[in-house]
């Protein structure tokens, strides 16, 4: 059967109803409705769900019974008369809660714009638009806005109304006649466009139709004359009840018109606009047709068009609850902040719940309601339903309280004695999806164990929808049965999004499956893209989002896991169990080490305070710190060859760091902490625990953070990326040595001791670092006035200050713009402030320096090349080619090799000078002049306009 059509499950639900042995029920705690998200859950490295819990069980049924009786001994819920979105596919209405969430799409739909001629005013019409034709069937009266501002137009032969701001929907040309305020059409009456309807003389609509006022009418769209049918809106009925109007419902509950609509009568309501149409036309009322895009109702779950139908149906009065859901509300924690005021904001205004459903399948709603006097019951409990039954009980025992066996209870009804049965409706979805936090928790059995376990730490859904559906049905029934919070904290996220921005459908191709995505992008990849993303804005997910985050975040962690295993592999390192902040002998280590105590730190504080994002971005800091600093720095106290002090302290500080990041690390990225957890400490350690998943969660030791280390060390990177900048400004390569490097430093800035000076020299590739005390030996300064600002302030004046201006000290003058204060100046007389922003500095470096500056730190290069410096550049240059070409050539690291070159006469000359410096870098046992090898790797190239031919082959043993 086709489980999509309502028709066919109707069918099955008689069929059922007739014989019950038909129904299969799915026992839990797992079955093949949870197969797949457990699946999903498993694959995401996700701890164990344990037994899942269905809406359908027994207890989740009867806790519902439960709150809609404590609902309806407080007076709130009742049934009422109104009109309802409804989706003529499902045969239901859609609540409030579903349509406002999630319920609408941009359309296009035909609109009409047709005549109401007026009575007693021959050649004389209203005219009204519309984007639902259908509803014309049902047209009562017409609102026109009191404040606005209507015309009386002749256009041909006819006159026409409506109000002024709607003019250009006439079509041709026109002439105004008159202007009135809306309050003059008031009372009007006219002729109905299907008053030959019988439902329409039935319900006295032709009698009805009148001009009445309405606040709300506009002149944004249509022409400023509404067509009123209270039987088809919620707001005409609204007006309805306050002008005494009649309403007169035309569909049934799969949207056909029903008996007494004439040639509309039994034709499905999205293909009647046509029939409107003609039938308007063969009339003479029709002015025109035109297509119109707007956002329009649809069902949230098939997708059909909503139409609104005039039902019955039952509804929790909000009136008074809520303000109780309200303070409940304002006790939790919300994640972003501005959740509470969302979820407020949809209490204030939101309309009484509805709660009930035209189906067959789902929760039994426990109203019985009498036929003969009206009066209606709650059943709270089964107890209670077996201690008030007076027929039906034994048919009904033994079941579910579904449908059909829990039709067959009735009761007495205690205002009148009859017997009574229960209404037909289940009830809305979100009853079910709201009651888990009592129902999974033995509420009515055991309280004790209820207490223990309740509220929940924290919940977490998409804040789109959620404000008005699961948050707001938790709150409204723990409110109702506790007065209390059903959870601590809530984290909302947006929506995700496909990469193009767009929603995520298979007909656009930009939908991924799950499991694509898992073997494509990769889990932990998914998992940090996820979590990196600020909750409040949307996620755009896709696959060049996924290698963003595999080449910013995972390959860097891959590639420093991979160097200490390699290196350590190839020096048979094994960790002791010395701490290694007591082998830390170097500042780089005792550094990273403070770096770890702080991302340690960090992570802890943003994951209690449910910061996913927070937590991600200091872990991105620290890798970005341990991978192109620490580990760059570090590289030659790996590769040297002696096995002393420095080098342990190095292999132990690094470790020291992997396995401390496996740890912080394994909730966001479970798969490769794993991996690395075990060939880092279970291949060496058979008594740790067994999974990195079982270990603690790593502590920071914050006093033993050294602030001042990580100050000065900031400082020399700053130092480091400034020198480079200075470099890059005259396209100086890194390879390229230079003479020197000039720094000064502001006394505010800090000072660098030799150690980190070292580093600096190293890092710049620079023979020295010297300080200077005044920046005017690295550089000249012009200040100028900025034109654009000051030129309009300063009128007449401002040659005065750009003279000014040059008359100043420009190293003080520039120190204390960059300290962001202003500049005093005398211009004619008087003592005027320039802001910052005001003054532009024109920065020059001296002669054969390249300088570069930044908050109170300038660096500058040498950049004369001697042909002693030269030369290096050069060896350094055929270094990198050998050490690519041993890359192509696939040698392991620790390969020793034989390396032949033929190279031009200077080259050659520099190869020879720096022969044991590329020796000792490329792990060459010989390095001669010649032609490759039989049997080499051989590579040409160029190096500074010198041609260099390169063969490699690895040494014998």
């Amino acid at each position: 059967m086709d489980w999509n059509d309502p028709d066919s499950l109707r069918d099955l639900a008689d069929r059922l109803a007739r014989d019950p042995e038909e129904i299969i029920t799915v026992q839990g705690p797992r079955g093949p409705v949870t197969d797949t998200v457990e699946g999903i859950v498993a694959r995401l490295g996700l701890p164990e769900l344990g037994g899942s819990y269905f809406t359908f069980s027994n207890e989740n049924n009867y806790m519902i019974w439960t709150f809609l009786k404590r609902c309806w001994e407080r007076g709130w819920l009742y049934k009422g008369t109104d009109v309802m979105p409804w989706c003529p596919r499902c045969a239901t209405g859609i609540s409030q809660h579903e349509i406002v969430t999630e319920g609408y799409r941009e359309l296009t739909h035909p609109s009409v714009t047709l005549r109401f001629p007026l009575r007693g005013r021959p050649g004389e019409s209203l005219l009204v638009w519309t984007t639902t034709p259908w509803t014309l069937t049902s047209n009562v009266a017409a609102a026109v806005g009191p404040e606005l501002t209507y015309v009386k137009v002749r256009q041909g032969d006819e006159t026409f109304y409506l109000s002024k701001g709607t003019l250009p929907i006439l079509d041709g040309d026109y002439e105004v006649l008159e202007e009135m305020q809306g309050t003059a059409l008031e009372g009007w009456t006219y002729d109905g466009p299907f008053d030959e309807l019988p439902a329409q003389r039935a319900a006295g609509g032709p009698q009805a139709h009148r001009v009445i006022l309405w606040d709300e009418v506009g002149e944004a769209e249509g022409t400023g004359i509404v067509h009123i049918a209270p039987g088809c809106g919620a707001e005409d009925f609204a007006l309805s009840k306050e002008y005494g109007l009649p309403a007169i419902a035309p569909l049934d509950e799969e949207g056909v018109f029903l008996e007494g609509f004439g040639p509309f009568t039994g034709v499905h309501v999205s293909e009647s606009a046509e029939r409107v149409f003609e039938n308007l036309r063969e009339k003479g009322l029709l002015y025109k047709v035109e297509d119109y895009t707007h956002r329009y109702p649809v069902c949230w779950r098939c997708g059909t068009e909503l139409v609104f139908r005039l039902v019955d149906e039952w509804f929790i009065s909000m009136d008074e609850l809520r303000y109780q859901i309200m303070d409940v509300t304002r006790q939790i924690r919300w994640i972003p902040s501005f959740g509470l005021e969302r979820e407020l904001d949809w209490l204030r205004n939101m309309h009484d719940w509805m709660i009930s459903k035209k189906r067959y399948w789902g929760l039994a709603l426990p109203i019985w309601e009498c036929r003969n006097c009206g009066h209606f019951e709650v059943v709270g409990d089964e107890h209670e339903l077996k201690a008030r039954a007076v027929s039906g009980w034994e048919e009904f025992e033994g079941h579910t309280p579904h449908r059909p066996w829990v039709d067959a209870v009735r009761i007495a009804c205690p205002k009148c004695g009859a017997e009574v049965s229960r209404i037909p409706d289940v009830g809305n979805p979100w009853l079910d999806a709201g009651i888990v936090s009592f129902s999974t928790l033995q509420y009515r059995t055991n309280q004790d164990y209820w207490r223990q376990w309740y509220p929940a730490d924290w919940i977490s859904e998409s804040f789109p929808g959620q404000f008005r559906n699961w948050f707001y049905s938790l709150l409204t029934m723990a409110t109702v049965l506790d007065g209390t919070p059903p959870f601590k904290a809530c984290f909302a996220y947006a929506t995700l999004l496909a990469e193009d921005g767009r929603e995520m459908h298979k007909s656009w191709g930009n939908a991924i499956e799950f499991n694509e995505a898992a073997d494509r992008m990769g889990v932990d990849v998914m998992r940090w893209l996820y979590c990196r993303q600020k909750p409040e804005k949307n996620l755009l997910f896709g696959y060049g989002r996924a290698d963003e985050v595999r080449r910013q975040f995972l390959l860097p962690l891959w590639n420093v896991y991979s160097f200490f295993v390699t290196y350590a592999n190839i020096d048979r390192w094994e960790p002791k169990a010395q701490s290694p902040k007591l082998k830390a002998q170097t500042a780089l280590d005792r550094w990273i080490l403070a770096r770890l105590d702080q991302v340690v730190a960090r992570a802890t504080d943003c994951l209690d305070n449910y910061d996913a994002y927070g937590a991600t971005m200091a872990v991105e800091s620290f890798l970005d710190d341990l991978t192109n600093w620490y580990v760059r720095r570090s590289r030659r106290r790996f590769w040297k060859s002696e096995q002393d002090a420095d080098k342990n302290a190095a292999y132990a500080t690094l470790y020291h760091v992997l396995t401390t990041l496996c740890r912080l690390l394994a909730p966001f990225t479970p798969f490769v902490t794993e991996v690395m957890y075990q060939n880092l400490v279970r291949s060496v350690d058979e008594a740790a625990p067994e999974s990195v998943h079982h270990t603690e969660w790593p502590v920071a030791d914050e006093a033993a953070v050294d602030e001042d280390l990580l100050a000065r060390m900031a400082l020399a990177r700053q130092v480091v990326a400034l020198g480079r900048s200075a470099r890059n400004s005259r396209g100086i390569k890194l390879r390229q040595p230079l003479a020197r490097a000039l720094v000064h430093l502001e006394p505010s800035v800090g000072e660098l001791d030799d150690e980190l000076v070292a580093l600096v020299r190293d890092e710049l590739n620079v023979k020295r670092v010297e300080f200077v005390e005044d920046v005017a030996d690295l550089v000249s300064y012009r200040l100028l006035p900025d034109n654009k600002v000051l030129g309009p302030r300063f009128g007449r004046r401002f040659p005065a200050v750009r003279a000014a201006l040059a008359a100043l000290d420009p190293v003080a003058a520039v120190r204390r713009l960059r300290t962001g204060l202003p500049l005093r100046l005398e211009v004619e007389g008087e003592e005027v402030e320039l802001a910052p922003e005001e003054v532009l500095v024109r920065e020059e470096p001296l002669e054969g320096l390249a300088v570069a500056s930044e908050r109170g730190v300038t660096v500058a290069v040498d950049t004369v090349l001697t042909p002693d410096l030269l030369t290096e550049g050069l060896a350094r240059e055929v270094v990198r080619r050998v050490q690519n070409l041993r890359k192509e050539a696939g040698f392991n690291l620790d390969d020793r090799i034989v390396t032949t070159y033929q190279a031009d006469v200077e080259l050659a000359e520099a190869i020879e000078a720096w022969r044991d410096f590329i020796a000792a870098e490329t792990l060459s046992v010989e390095l001669r002049a010649g032609p490759p090898e039989e049997g080499a790797t051989v590579g040409e190239d160029r190096v500074a306009g010198h041609s260099l031919r390169l063969g490699v082959r690895r040494a014998s043993s």
